[in-house]
């Protein structure tokens, strides 16, 4: 490659190599060498539940041996459906160890979606909380689905916690049996009556399938990216050798991004448990109870979304928590203003970068350095043997330094494709480049921007607006928390740019005035011609702002609109 192309290398901690040894080993070796160096150290806190290495481990066993004593086999897919909580790292580590395919699954699916990815996996056996029993039962005749394993919340919390949040669900109408009948199992019985015995792991190579991670289907059915023993071994790896100040048996990771998301899996279990580090997990976002926590247990790594820091940033009484535990946080899934960055980095002392990856990579492959030169507004370098260039989306040439582009990536944590989908691996895999499908720009350091989705660029009267450009103005205003911006149809432009707000609490701000904030920070072309003032955006389970609902209301409403014109 041109020395331009590896500019980024130039600006690596000196403490990270460009190029890492990794171990020929499954994935589940991580945890049996955190409970042999670190038996007695905690490794899990769950609302006060509190769960040593040696007993993680020990779960994890008899998980396996109940699994395989239920009909469970090398290769076949599982699914965990689960919140974090212990059941969920339990459940993932005996499924690899077994030789089993682990397919995360959304609790929050519903039945339409949790049909779809049973279906396509050709999933056989499910591990669901019980307070989504009812969305697995409607589907399980239309699946593979052969064995159902049920737990809930109250399974892991301590006396008398557990008492009491079982008498809540009976009180609201939510508690949920387990049918007697076959293929129907309990978690906490299956596991009481298995051994303990140690399992030797099933995995014979690194390249044998560990994941099926499904996409958020923004462009249509979601797709099963297969991640390797291999892919996820090295983003773990990769982590590591970025928060390079991480004390091996010595850290605490706050556990709030969801397990059955990627950027949770990879970045807060697999690299906490490479780590031999405390996961302090909460099974939900909580503004007030993240507070207390971090308050109360000090965690020093805090992996999150933008939202997260946006909505803690923000609390009304934050000055009376203390968050100076906080060391390194790595922000994913959308993009992170610069405004909330610099407000949680006065808050906790510690650093906060922005880092940027899919579910096709395991999922990162770009950070800012944590404690050395970071860019605003960038996603930072691309980690240790990670290639990345940027190509014109019609002609397949690479772009020169400066120039806006797919961005495309190479490096052992890509995927090893599509499940069943052979055409569509090889429309987004060519030569081992993966086409991430997102606009970006590099600089002459060698560091990236994204200047947005593909598909989510705005075309107006022929000029190309990024919504995340318009975003950055926007979060700058001091009376707003949130925003997101989408192009909607417009006669005259082609496209004109929406924007949707929220206002932080107890501040107001008219359409007025903001829309001559907006024309002073932007071009005329770029600021928001319509804008939508509301309580709260949607967003994914791991508070990623949904653009495609935002533009699939309006289309709606402008629908709406037309046939009442005509009736008229």
């Amino acid at each position: 490659m041109a020395a331009l192309e590896k500019a980024w290398l130039r600006n690596y901690p000196k403490e990270t190599k460009a190029n890492l040894e990794y171990p020929e080993q499954p994935l589940t070796a991580f945890l049996e060498k955190a409970a042999a160096d670190f038996p007695n150290r905690e490794a899990i806190h769950f609302m006060g539940k509190r769960i040593r290495y040696r007993e993680l481990l020990s779960d994890v066993y008899r998980m396996a041996h109940a699994l395989k004593e239920i009909g469970v086999q090398k290769g076949e897919r599982v699914s965990i459906m689960l919140a974090n909580c212990p059941q969920a790292v339990i459940s993932y580590y005996a499924v690899l160890l077994l030789g089993g395919v682990v397919v995360q699954t959304n609790p929050m699916y519903k039945e339409r979606e949790l049909e779809h990815q049973l279906k396509d996996s050709k999933t056989e056996t499910i591990i669901c909380l019980d307070l989504v029993y009812n969305q697995v039962a409607k589907v399980k005749d239309k699946t593979s689905l052969k064995r159902v394993i049920v737990t809930g919340i109250q399974d892991y919390l301590p006396f008398p916690k557990n008492v009491l949040y079982s008498l809540k669900l009976k009180k609201d109408g939510m508690n949920v049996t387990v049918p007697n009948q076959p293929g129907h199992y309990s978690f906490s019985r299956i596991l009481k009556k298995a051994l303990a015995a140690p399992v030797a792991s099933q995995v014979s190579s690194m390249d044998e399938v560990a994941l099926l991670q499904y996409t958020g289907g923004t462009t249509g059915s979601a797709k099963g990216a297969m991640l390797t023993h291999r892919n996820t071994i090295v983003n773990v790896i990769q982590s590591s050798s970025w928060v390079y100040h991480g004390k091996y048996g010595g850290e605490k990771v706050l556990g709030l991004v969801p397990f059955f998301h990627v950027y949770g899996m990879t970045v807060v279990m697999n690299y906490g448990i490479y780590m031999a580090a405390t996961l302090i997990l909460l099974p939900k976002f909580d503004v007030e109870s993240v507070l207390k926590m971090i308050t109360k247990e000090k965690p020093t790594l805090f992996p999150g979304a933008p939202t997260m820091y946006v909505a803690l940033i923000n609390h009304p009484q934050i000055a009376k928590y203390d968050l100076s535990s906080i060391e390194a946080c790595i922000s994913g899934s959308a993009p992170l203003p610069l405004v909330v960055q610099e407000k949680f980095e006065e808050l906790t002392g510690g650093r906060l970068v922005e880092g940027y990856g899919l579910t096709e990579t395991s999922p990162v492959t770009h950070a800012n350095p944590i404690w050395e030169k970071r860019k605003n507004g960038s996603i930072g370098v691309p980690w240790p043997d990670t290639e990345c260039r940027i190509i014109d989306p019609s002609t397949g040439k690479e772009q020169p330094q400066g120039e806006a582009g797919v961005l495309q990536v190479r490096g052992p944590q890509v995927m090893k494709g599509y499940w069943n989908m052979e055409a569509e691996t090889k429309k987004v895999i060519q030569d081992g480049w993966l086409n991430t499908g997102d606009i970006a720009t590099m600089d002459e350091d060698g560091y990236f921007y994204i200047l947005d989705r593909e598909k989510d660029v705005i075309i107006a009267g022929g000029f190309n607006i990024y919504p995340r450009e318009v975003e950055e103005v926007l979060y700058d205003h001091p009376d707003i928390q949130e925003a997101a911006i989408i192009g909607v149809p417009d006669s005259y432009r082609g496209e004109t740019v929406k924007a949707f707000v929220v206002c932080k609490p107890g501040r107001k701000i008219s359409e007025e005035e903001l829309n001559q904030y907006c024309r002073e920070k932007l071009a005329s072309f770029k600021a928001p011609r319509i804008y939508e003032f509301r309580e709260e955006l949607p967003k994914s389970s791991v508070g990623k702002v949904l653009r495609r609902v935002l533009a699939e209301e309006a289309r709606k409403n402008e629908g709406q609109e037309a046939l009442l014109k005509k009736g008229s």
